[in-house]
């Protein structure tokens, strides 16, 4: 089962991130055979982290919340929330697949809170996707929204990965991919 993390930081938690990189970085190593995505959402600046997402192939619900809550900076209190949700990998690749590789253009994370009946179940084409999926109860029975980490040109562009009117709110993230330098 796959599941999206998102960790959002808490203001004035940035000193506390940074002293806890290598334990953060040690602990996500005890996951690496089933990363899909990871990385940092990023202030305006594009340097300075706003929280922390992670894509990762799980056994099972209650391991998900083990890895989501078991996390360093979450037990340390850097994180000001979570966003756990199963989630379905629609392109069936990591970030280390994408053809775009690793470095260049400007990378977000959408996330589309669910209002209704489901959308944008399928990955749109003629966007430069780097992970994408529903997110989902967990027992992926009802649909909750729809994540993409992609390579867009702007912000606006990215958010146009998803159907406007679906959603209840739509949030784009400046994104950069993640894990060990």
């Amino acid at each position: 089962m796959e599941f999206l993390c998102y960790h959002r930081d808490r203001p004035g938690s940035l000193s506390l991130r940074y002293e806890l990189l290598e334990e953060h970085w040690s602990y996500m190593d005890g996951y690496a055979e089933g990363m899909i995505a990871r990385g940092p959402t990023l202030a305006g600046d594009g340097e300075t982290p706003t929280g922390s997402v992670h894509i990762v192939d799980l056994p099972d619900p209650a391991a998900a919340r083990t890895f989501a809550f078991d996390e360093p900076n979450y037990q340390a209190g850097a994180y000001r929330d979570v966003l756990l949700r199963r989630w379905r990998n629609t392109l069936g690749r990591t970030m280390w697949d994408f053809p775009g590789g690793s470095t260049g253009g400007s990378r977000y994370l959408v996330l589309g809170l669910g209002s209704g009946e489901a959308a944008d179940l399928t990955a749109p084409p003629d966007h430069e996707l780097i992970a994408y999926g529903p997110l989902l109860s967990d027992d992926g029975a009802t649909w909750l929204g729809t994540a993409a980490l992609l390579q867009a040109p702007d912000p606006d562009t990215a958010r146009a990965v998803l159907t406007p009117e679906r959603y209840a709110d739509i949030e784009v993230h400046n994104w950069e991919p993640g894990g060990r330098r």
